[in-house]
């Protein structure tokens, strides 16, 4: 093999084509905040805020500086923190149990569904204990958990969203981050709605744990060198909130195209008996933040594909048992099975909005020649 990349070249993400795109409304908006020096809070994150929280179907939205940020912000404003237990999938970003580690909290692991990859009432039934105060139902690839199903089995524990992948997803018609009481939000660039750098976001219809989370982001304060309880500092930035309106004007038309790329994917797919295609959830509309397949001698078709200048790539090559930042947790391997197997078979196709007919062909082509 050589470094060569061929000029059939697909990336995995392109976000330059989306940065042109919303070039023209940005551009000026950015430079009265530097005009105006105006770069944590004001009236843009008031705007995008208010904006957002309408979009996403709840009343309040508090933007803060990062998704795991917005995680542990909702796991706080809750209450949770140390001697609770918080249920977390193995399957996920690291994140997920990050958040709740710098909460206080301990976390408890739970193994996913075999067809959707995400917690389900079975896998949460399975693994909920007396101490499980909370279950982090994280909707992964782009489509929600199904909340109300693990609601009813998960003991009274709180159910509280990461929806950092699932901007614009819905279940039976409601908006994820909508979904349970308290959801935390992820605004990196990679999201179906990113910004040009971090930012995350709380939502949820319950005003006073909203400002428990404003308070708590901003130094345990609600007035200036008032400081009313032990805080940090996670604010979103005024110009990225400029950014992440402009992209929230275009993420239902974004999502479609994604959706349409997914349709594409899964007739150029149909006939192919090697590659096990995505499965969408009864009552689930995915937003595609990631279309993933499963395919035997994984590690082998990754190569082959970046070698043919395909941009694939790996969502969670290591569950977060088997990481070494949790191995204190006490699980071993074997535990979770499914999701240790997925994560042996998963590997990520290009998906963005502004993917061509002709590029998803070319992805196929070599995968096919793969399998």
């Amino acid at each position: 093999m050589t470094d060569t990349v061929p000029l059939t070249a697909v990336p995995f993400l392109d976000l330059a084509a989306q940065q042109a795109e919303i070039m023209g409304s940005v551009g000026p908006d950015v430079l009265r905040l530097l005009d105006l020096g105006q770069f944590v809070g004001g009236d843009q994150v008031t705007l995008f805020e208010d904006e957002y929280a309408r979009y996403s179907g709840v009343q309040h939205c508090v933007g803060v500086g990062n998704g795991t940020d917005a995680l542990e912000l909702a796991l706080r404003a809750l209450g949770i923190g140390a001697g609770d237990e918080v249920l977390v999938p193995a399957n996920s970003f690291i994140a997920s149990a990050e958040a709740v580690v710098r909460a206080g909290a301990t976390v408890r692991l739970a193994d996913v569904d075999d067809d959707a990859l995400l917690l389900s009432a079975d896998t949460v039934r399975a693994a909920v204990g007396p101490q499980t105060i909370a279950v982090l139902a994280v909707h992964l690839y782009g489509q929600p958990a199904p909340v109300e199903q693990i609601e009813r089995v998960s003991g009274g524990a709180v159910v509280i969203e990461d929806a950092a992948q699932s901007q614009g997803a819905s279940r039976f018609g409601r908006q994820a981050g909508s979904l349970a009481g308290v959801a935390g939000t992820s605004f990196y660039p990679g999201k179906n709605l990113g910004a040009a750098g971090d930012g995350g976001a709380v939502l949820t219809d319950d005003a006073d744990l909203a400002d428990r989370v404003r308070m708590t982001a901003n130094h345990g304060s609600a007035h200036k060198y008032v400081h009313d309880v032990f805080g940090f500092n996670s604010r979103l930035d005024a110009i990225q909130a400029v950014v992440l309106r402009a992209k929230l004007a275009r993420l239902d038309a974004w999502n479609d195209a994604r959706r349409a790329a997914a349709s594409r994917y899964d007739d150029l797919l149909a006939d192919v008996a090697e590659v096990r295609r995505p499965v969408i959830l009864a009552g689930n509309s995915s937003n595609w933040h990631i279309y993933a397949i499963r395919v035997p001698d994984r590690d082998r078709v990754l190569a082959g594909l970046l070698h043919e200048g395909i941009g694939a790539a790996l969502h969670y090559p290591t569950p977060i048992h088997l990481t070494g930042a949790f191995q204190s947790l006490g699980y071993a391997r074997g535990d979770f099975p499914v999701a240790e197997k997925a994560a042996t078979e998963l590997v990520s196709l290009p998906m963005f909005p502004h993917l061509t007919g002709e590029q998803q062909e070319r992805v196929v082509a070599v995968l096919k020649r793969l399998v």
